[in-house]
């Protein structure tokens, strides 16, 4: 069976939203301010190398299939070949290969991709998806890349759960200009 894994960059505050690219976000782009120096880059091949398939919300699908596909290399075909599944109830024709728009329960339909994968499946980004995978308990993992910043204002990752959700700390370390790398897991 599959782990789900919820990936992120975050702010000291809990942000989560506009770290970089062209999201209309007032305060977009302030993890560009940072280095994640070569470990910190290595973690995130890594992290996509040990995965079967992307689970994202719309927005972050839309702003990733706009530019992902552009890309070559070893890293990008991966990026691009692998199974994508977007969760959205207004995406209608997915353009980016391999993308399946998934409409029906939240719940029901990732315990049916857990089932069918064997590595991890991962969720970038997609703020309202992964508050809504950590409510359900579905997340196996979080893997939060800590950036050095309070932003102040934007959407955070927790926010508004219906009880207290504990974790277990499996590793952390600092990476590139003082970005910290933590991996929770799920405690049981």
């Amino acid at each position: 069976m599959g782990r789900l894994v919820v990936t992120e960059y975050i702010s000291v505050d809990g942000v989560v939203e506009g770290p970089s690219g062209s999201e209309q976000f007032a305060r977009t782009g302030w993890a560009d301010r940072f280095s994640r120096g070569p470990e910190g880059d290595q973690f995130k091949v890594d992290e996509t190398m040990a995965a079967d398939a992307q689970l994202l919300g719309r927005v972050t699908y839309e702003l990733f299939a706009a530019s992902w596909p552009q890309f070559e290399g070893e890293f990008a075909d991966a990026f691009n070949g692998m199974p994508k599944y977007v969760v959205s109830s207004t995406l209608n024709d997915p353009e980016w290969k391999n993308t399946t728009v998934l409409t029906g329960n939240l719940v029901e339909e990732v315990t049916r991709l857990k089932g069918q994968y064997e590595r991890d499946i991962l969720v970038h980004g997609s703020p309202q998806l992964a508050q809504a995978l950590i409510e359900h308990d579905l997340v196996d993992a979080l893997h939060l890349l800590v950036y050095p910043i309070i932003v102040g204002a934007g959407k955070r990752l927790f926010d508004g759960t219906s009880e207290t959700k504990r974790l277990r700390l499996a590793s952390t370390r600092t990476v590139g200009d003082d970005v910290h790398l933590l991996i929770y897991e799920r405690a049981v």
